[in-house]
This record gives C-alpha cells, structure tokens and sequence, in this order.
C-alpha cells in the first residue's frame, strides 16, 4: 500500500514535530480561516490526533469584512467538523481601525478572540498556518520598514500558547496535500487586493523568484532563522540590562555603557514600561532617547507615544 503524497507527508511530520511535547489529555486548537494554508494544517492535526492521546479542535474567525463572511466561516466549519475535529467555535469579531490600518486592526481583533477560546476552553496551544512564502513576506516588510533585527527575524515557530509549524512548508505543498486528501478549502478574494501591504508583499516576493531564480523565498526563511538567534541573544542582554539600572531617573554613565545594539532594546523596554503603545514606539523614537545619552547638545526632551517626555537633567534621564 503506497504512503500519502510527498506534500501530505510533509505537512504532517512539520506537524508532528512541533506538537511532540504536547502532555496527554491537552487540548490543541487548530486557527483556521477555510483557506488553503490553514485547511491543510487542519487536516495534518486531525491525522495526528488519530494517533495521539491529545485532542484538538478549530477556531473559525469571522471578521465581518465581506458579504457573506458568515456563510464562508460555516462552510469552513463544517469541512472542520469532517476532519474529525471538536469542538469547532465560529467567533465572531468586530474589527475597528483606530488608525494603524484595516490589516494591523483585523490581526488584533483575529488573536484576541483565538486567546479569548483557546482560554475558555482550556487549549494548551493553538496552531497558526503560516508558511514559507508568509515568513519571506514577513522578512521583506521588516527589510522596508528599517525596523531591525527583530523585524527581519520574521515570525518564531514558537511565541507563548501560539505555534507556527508550517514555516518551512510552501503554500504549494498546502495545496498539493489538500488536492491528494480530497480537502476543499477557499480563496479569500482580499488575498488578491492590491489595497493590502501584505499582498504587495507578495507579489514583490513573486516578482523577486522570478527575476532573481528560484530559491529566494526559501533564502529568506533562512536568513530570518539565523537573525532570530541573533535578536533573541540581545534581547536577553537587553532584559538584564534594565533589570541592573532599575527603576529611574537613570544615570547617564550607566546607559553609555551599554552596546548600542542593546542600548537600543533597553530604551524600547523601558518606554513601553512607562506606557508607550509597543506597536507605536519606532526607530526614530528610540534614537530620540539615545541622543540624550550620545550625543547631548543641552537639546529639549524627546517626545514619545505615551505621550511621554525622555529629558536629561544633572546627568540623568528622566521619563515622564
């Protein structure tokens, strides 16, 4: 008897891999949206919880953004249901822009209701579809926005009760196991509005395959990888760092003394401490701060989203 396709099998041994620590009895949560990606993460967990003692079950958020979105959450239910998993919660979400952008407000709004059922029904962890192509999106977006090594480092395999066990998957191998299993799934129009970052990010990420040879995407995933390592080990300098200075004001010496590339990652920490929204501290904020320290000129204080206010007096630096 011959095995499954060789895209099906890979889809269920990433899956296998990243759920081998799961405890017994533990519920596992598959996030799916119906489409291609997340039905075919669906159907590997629902072949590995034949086999194992834990149970999983899917999450299907409605976002409410195009007509007829409830009919598409049920229909992606109930190919849910016939995969053999249980329970299956539709949620529905009301997505509101308060200015960072239809796309940032549809992400909030889509992990606070995962977190808000992986809580009511006690998931240990819940499993998120993104593949190769989305990790190298993710890497050329942070590359555009200058945001630094964290941004490049893409998206973690592994980030609190979240998994991404699909990194190293493409979006054609999704398919191609979903083809050979007989699993439908559906096409999400906005994957195609140019109106989104994300699908221009995409079709860049095409564009470069095509002019620059095959094996970019899978370049980018890697690069990603490695600058992970990277970002982690100076974020851990960084976590000692503002543990040693302490509550403020801080003394200037102090702060000089650090590396740059961690002084960078205290001045974050220790603004998003004081108040300021994580997803509206940037680059230009931080090296605000930093000018106080290395390169004071008796300049004013450095206005920060809080709204905060970064000055230095006798040879500290104050935040309030």
């Amino acid at each position: 008897m011959s095995g499954p396709h060789p895209s099906t099998a890979k889809v269920r041994y990433a899956v296998r891999s990243s759920l081998a620590d799961i405890a017994p009895d533990a519920v596992v949560l598959v996030a799916c949206s119906g489409g291609g990606d997340s039905m075919a993460l669906a159907e590997a967990v629902a072949h590995e919880a034949r086999r194992a003692s834990w149970s999983a079950g899917a999450v299907v958020v409605d976002h409410g953004l195009q007509a007829g979105s409830a009919d598409v959450a049920a229909r992606a239910a109930g190919r849910l249901r016939d995969l053999g998993l249980g329970p299956v919660v539709v949620e529905r979400v009301a997505v509101v822009d308060n200015g960072s952008g239809l796309e940032s407000a549809a992400r909030d709004a889509r992990y606070a209701a995962l977190s808000g059922v992986a809580d009511r029904l006690g998931a240990a962890v819940v499993v998120v579809g993104h593949t190769l192509e989305d990790q190298a999106e993710q890497v050329l977006l942070g590359l555009v926005r200058g945001s630094g090594a964290r941004s490049l480092a893409g998206m973690a395999s592994v980030r609190g009760i979240y998994r991404r066990p699909l990194l190293g998957v493409t979006r054609a191998e999704c398919r191609e196991s979903l083809k050979a299993e007989g699993v439908e799934w559906w096409d999400d129009p906005m994957n195609d509005d140019a109106a989104f970052t994300r699908v221009r990010a995409r079709r860049a990420v095409a564009d470069l395959e095509a002019d620059l040879g095959p094996g970019i995407v899978a370049a980018l995933g890697r690069s990603a990888d490695q600058l992970r390592e990277d970002a982690d080990f100076l974020d851990s300098l960084a976590d000692d760092a503002v543990a040693a200075l302490g509550p403020g004001p801080w003394e200037v010496t102090q702060l000089a003394a650090l590396p740059r590339a961690v002084r960078s990652r205290v001045w974050r920490r220790l603004l998003i401490a004081a108040g300021a929204p994580a997803g509206q501290v940037s680059t230009r904020h931080t090296d605000a701060c930093d000018s106080l320290v290395v390169d004071w000129r008796g300049q004013g204080a450095a206005h920060v989203p809080g709204p905060l206010r970064v000055s230095r007096t006798d040879g500290r630096i104050h935040l309030a």
